[in-house]
C-alpha cells in the first residue's frame, strides 16, 4: 500500500516534509491522536511501531479499551433512489440490506482488484 505502513492490525501514514527535513505520520483510521517522526525510512518505521507500542501501553495502564482501526460497520450515504432499490432487492431475495451491501462490496473489490 503507497505510503502507509503496517504494524500490530494498525496503519500509520508516511509524509515528508521538505522544510523540515523530517519524515513524519500518524496512525490511521483511529480518533486517538498518535504522531510519530523519523529521519529516514528506518527510523521512521521504528517510530512507527514505538507509537503502536506505546499507544498499546497507555490504554492498558488506564484500563481503556484500545481503538481498533476497522471495526466492521460503517454508514453509507447512497442516496434516496439507490437506498429504495437495494432494500427493494433485499426484500426481493429474502435478504437483509446489510447482506445485499456486503455482498456487493464484496464482488466490486474481487473484481477491482482482479484488473
Amino acid at each position: 500500500m503507497k505510503d502507509m505502513m503496517q504494524y500490530k492490525r494498525y496503519y500509520g501514514s508516511v509524509h515528508y516534509s521538505d522544510e523540515d527535513q523530517v519524515f513524519f505520520g500518524k496512525i490511521e483510521y483511529i480518533r486517538s491522536l498518535v504522531s510519530y517522526e523519523g529521519t529516514d525510512v528506518k527510523s521512521l518505521k521504528q517510530a512507527f511501531e514505538e507509537a503502536v507500542e506505546d499507544y498499546l501501553e497507555l490504554c492498558e495502564s488506564e484500563d481503556v479499551e484500545p481503538e481498533q482501526a476497522f471495526k466492521g460497520s460503517f454508514n453509507v450515504r447512497t442516496g434516496s433512489d439507490l437506498h429504495r432499490k437495494a432494500t427493494l432487492y433485499a426484500r426481493e431475495k429474502g435478504l437483509n440490506l446489510n447482506n445485499v451491501v456486503t455482498e456487493a462490496l464484496k464482488k466490486y473489490l474481487s473484481h477491482a482488484n482482479s484488473t
